[in-house]
């Protein structure tokens, strides 16, 4: 994103700007533009995408959304993945779901891609659990673990292929290892 003034922008003229790809971000009063996704990215968020809409959605438990815009606190981030519970999800007056979210995901999950870095993305999901998030992973592709953050910023990493991953109660249908989010990346 080029800008011509010095001058910074607030968030209300942020999100009036045109969106780009990769998305930008809006975090403490800096424009910051994410990382482009690569193949491993790309791959890990579409089948987890697709897992955890094909356990929550029919049942109208929750709904996964990749690369969705959530402004909030101050700040307008994109998730790689935001999972929202059925009835948190912003809609019109006709049921159509909004195109603008301002309220932080129940369950914020972002992908490390290389050369990311993590110091952002831990203030990411730091920043959602402080308002009202359930849950933030973070997973890991280059080291094959996943950092799972709960609503009291304790930190736990998970490693072994086994390892059943903790996720938000609503969520408690979804059963997924370590070893299954990184077998998609075979497949």
């Amino acid at each position: 994103m080029v800008r011509t003034s010095s001058k910074p922008l607030t968030l209300e003229e942020f999100l009036e700007l045109p969106e780009n790809k990769p998305a930008s971000e809006y975090i403490d009063g800096k424009i910051l533009q994410k990382p482009m996704p690569q193949g491993e990215h790309s791959t890990l968020q579409g089948d987890l995408v697709s897992t955890l809409n094909g356990t929550l959605k029919s049942s109208r438990v929750a709904r996964a959304y990749p690369e969705l815009r959530c402004t909030f606190g101050g700040r307008s981030i994109v998730p790689d993945v935001s999972v929202f519970q059925w009835e948190r999800i912003p809609r019109r007056p006709d049921g159509r779901v909004e195109n603008i979210f301002n309220l932080s995901p129940d369950w914020s999950i972002e992908i490390l891609s290389p050369h990311q870095r993590q110091t952002q993305v831990i203030r990411n999901l730091l920043h959602c659990l402080n308002h009202g998030s359930q849950m933030g992973w973070i997973i890991d592709p280059e080291e094959s673990c996943i950092f799972v953050y709960d609503a009291a910023k304790a930190v736990r990493v998970f490693e072994e292929d086994e390892a059943a991953l903790p996720v938000p109660e609503f969520a408690e249908a979804v059963q997924l290892t370590v070893g299954e989010i990184f077998s998609w990346l075979k497949g």
